[in-house]
């Protein structure tokens, strides 16, 4: 989930056709928990095939990142790796959350009530090896790179970018920034609107930009003391000061410079354990640089048989969606010829 710092950060709308050309770097847990909880039936159950396997991690995928393409953007996966000793207890607490949830959904399709039946299912997405496996057998067979970070996997796709290797980062959640990225764009993985969880409403979701040196210029902090503001309100590595939101853990922040000089000047009333092994993480990520970019051919006939023989997707559908992408691909290489022949 992230820490929740959008009330800070210099954000704005934009369109997919901004970042078309342009290296992208997705956080690829987060997008894939967006199409497990997003992409189900109308009882709240995941998309399965005729052999009861889920699909709803391939169908957002695929589609979605055939889409993207299509776009001009050029997508590169970046994998989680083992997560830091401090994440446990956050790993740990959601486990049980969605533990509660798969309960309420059970007792929601008991009522007959499809509406709280899904919005609970939607709580209960997990990961599996197996769906990471076919993930990156899928990107390959798209001709897509995939990267395993050593650990998280926004600090690796932020470290790339830094280091030039991409354009932005994205994701959902705002570690990004704090992780150093100059760019995050959001709301890529979704389309035109989405439903608030829990309520009957819906909401548009235009692809969002987040700009790191204007949030810090605007803000008039650095990335240590912003770093400082996230970890007085809450990361998925500690809990947070009771009480500290973003507008409050600003104020600390700019008033005293940091954590420490806060707790010594009466401002913040606990010591925040683990302080410095907090600023590491984020300061200081677990990296590599021991990775390759490179893109390759589409390979139609394989897409098919992984998802219309073995998965049961529409095969019109999938011949359809390749047959745009293989269209606006050659029409941007048209287009580059004709830049350069003129």
């Amino acid at each position: 989930m992230g820490v929740n710092l959008r009330d800070l950060l210099h954000i704005e709308q934009t369109t997919i056709q901004r970042f078309s050309g342009q290296i992208m770097l997705v956080d690829s847990y987060n997008i894939l928990y967006q199409f497990l909880a997003g992409m189900r039936q109308s009882d709240g159950d995941l998309l399965r095939d005729s052999q009861n396997r889920v699909t709803s991690h391939l169908n957002g995928l695929f589609f979605r990142t055939i889409n993207l393409m299509r776009e001009g953007l050029q997508m590169a996966f970046i994998f989680d790796g083992k997560p830091h000793e401090l994440k446990y207890k956050t790993i740990k607490a959601r486990i049980a959350v969605k533990e509660k949830a798969k309960e309420e959904w059970k007792l929601a399709l008991e009522a007959g009530d499809m509406e709280k039946a899904r919005s609970q299912a939607q709580r209960t997405s997990r990961i599996t090896k197996e769906m990471l496996q076919e993930s990156k057998h899928l990107l390959d067979l798209m001709g897509v790179p995939h990267v395993q970070a050593p650990s998280e996997g926004e600090a690796q796709a932020s470290h790339m970018v830094l280091n030039g290797k991409g354009n932005a980062v994205v994701s959902q959640d705002f570690d990004s920034v704090l992780f150093g990225a100059p760019v995050v764009a959001r709301n890529l993985a979704v389309s035109g609107r989405r439903k608030l969880p829990g309520k009957r409403a819906w909401i548009n979701s235009p692809p969002e930009v987040i700009d790191y040196e204007r949030t810090l210029s605007q803000l008039e902090v650095t990335r240590e003391q912003l770093v400082d503001v996230a970890i007085m309100v809450g990361t998925d590595f500690n809990p947070g000061v009771k009480g500290i939101g973003p507008k409050k853990g600003l104020k600390l922040v700019k008033k005293y410079g940091g954590i420490q000089a806060a707790v010594k000047g009466g401002g913040l009333k606990e010591e925040i354990p683990e302080l410095e092994q907090l600023r590491q993480i984020f300061l200081e990520p677990t990296v590599t640089d021991d990775y390759e970019l490179n893109w390759g051919e589409l390979d139609r006939d394989a897409i098919i048989r992984l998802l219309c023989d073995e998965h049961d997707f529409s095969r019109d559908r999938v011949n359809r969606e390749l047959d745009k992408l293989e269209k606006g691909l050659a029409g941007r290489s048209q287009k580059t010829l004709e830049s350069f022949f003129g």
